[in-house]
């Protein structure tokens, strides 16, 4: 196991800035997620932690060792990468010891790793197989085992699941957190899927424009995002944003929607009147009934024991919103919805800035 440290980092190609000012403290032991929307630069970061990019600017430690100029192969680090990248040609036993045979590391050691690896990932009955006779989740299980020999201190995985479909994605994803439990080496994983980062890791780092918008663990990031992109980044469906003034309805504060509805915010919250704000609402903050928000019903989703709906405000130039709902309903097109709206699950973000307010 071991700390991996970024101080400053950057990473410049030509006159294009692709990394600026990335600090991170990784603890020995961690599993961090690495996630973002596509080019914004998080395969970049990782593959310079593994020595396959130059750093234009600042440090990198792995385990207090500045690693800026060592080569990748002496970085005691291992890649899971998106392609399986196996030798067609050789089986699974001498795939997973390749690395190791090049290293002339002794033979029992070599068999030794190989058998521990194969077991942990269900492999050994399978190692007398070529690539060509696996499934995909086979061969990704052959990738990371082709890792776990080296004992690294730190797994890098860059997307590995990608090439998966759904139903291999959910179960090789229990499957890697696993893997670290029983390990307990120091992970950097990176992905697309905010499902994936949530469901996995102990620390989830957002990213956009080459930048880190928020760093923490999964809940963190959930309850208490920093801005409207993390907002609406973390969690399935997105978080709705609706925009209005600040006001003071009933004796506590609430915000007038553009559309003349009115969403009560929690008592607690500070906010001066007038002021233009930002309305964060997850889909499954609404009940029906009340007198909330009047909405009408564009698209009903029937999700076997969950019913998700697309609705529309008065304000036709606001998005529609997404409404989930623990329970099967029926509703049509066209139907009027009145939705009363949790205050404890209202998230507040200035409109200009559109950072959280406190």
């Amino acid at each position: 196991m071991a700390c991996v440290d970024l101080e400053s980092v950057s990473k410049n190609f030509g006159a294009v800035s692709v990394l600026r000012d990335i600090s991170l403290s990784i603890e020995s032991g961690k599993f961090v997620a690495l996630v973002g929307p596509s080019g914004c630069g998080k395969s970049t970061l990782l593959r310079m932690i593994a020595g396959l990019e130059d750093v234009s600017a600042g440090t990198i430690k792995i385990a207090d060792r500045r690693v800026n100029d060592v080569p990748s192969k002496d970085r005691d680090i291992s890649m899971v990468f998106q392609s399986y990248a196996l030798y067609p040609h050789m089986s699974v036993k001498e795939n997973m010891a390749f690395s190791l045979k090049i290293r002339s590391t002794p033979t029992p050691i070599v068999e030794e790793r190989v058998a521990k690896a194969a077991e942990i990932l269900e492999l050994t009955g399978l190692l007398d197989r070529h690539p060509r006779q696996l499934s995909g989740g086979q061969r990704q299980r052959v990738a990371m085992g082709r890792a776990i020999v080296r004992d690294p201190a730190v797994f890098l995985f860059d997307e590995p699941l990608s090439n998966l479909d759904a139903t291999l994605r959910v179960q090789m994803r229990a499957e890697i957190k696993e893997l670290h439990h029983r390990l307990g080496n120091t992970m950097i994983y990176v992905t697309h899927d905010q499902v994936e980062a949530l469901s996995m890791a102990d620390i989830v780092v957002v990213m956009r424009g080459g930048k880190i918008e928020q760093a923490g663990p999964p809940l963190k990031l959930y309850d208490e995002p920093a801005n409207i992109f993390v907002a609406q980044f973390i969690g399935s469906p997105a978080m709705n944003i609706l925009y209005g003034e600040t006001v003071v309805e009933d004796g506590g504060p609430a915000v007038r929607l553009k559309g003349g509805d009115v969403i009560a915010l929690p008592r607690h919250v500070k906010v001066a009147p007038n002021k233009q704000v930002a309305v964060g609402l997850r889909p499954n903050v609404f009940s029906l009934g009340g007198d909330g928000l009047r909405a009408q019903v564009v698209v009903t989703e029937a999700l076997g024991a969950e019913t998700q709906i697309v609705a529309r405000l008065r304000d036709t130039s606001a998005k529609p919103l997404i409404l989930q709902f623990n329970q099967r309903m029926q509703a049509s097109p066209g139907d009027d919805l009145r939705l009363t709206v949790d205050t404890d699950g209202v998230h507040l973000f200035d409109a200009e800035t559109h950072m959280r307010i406190q």
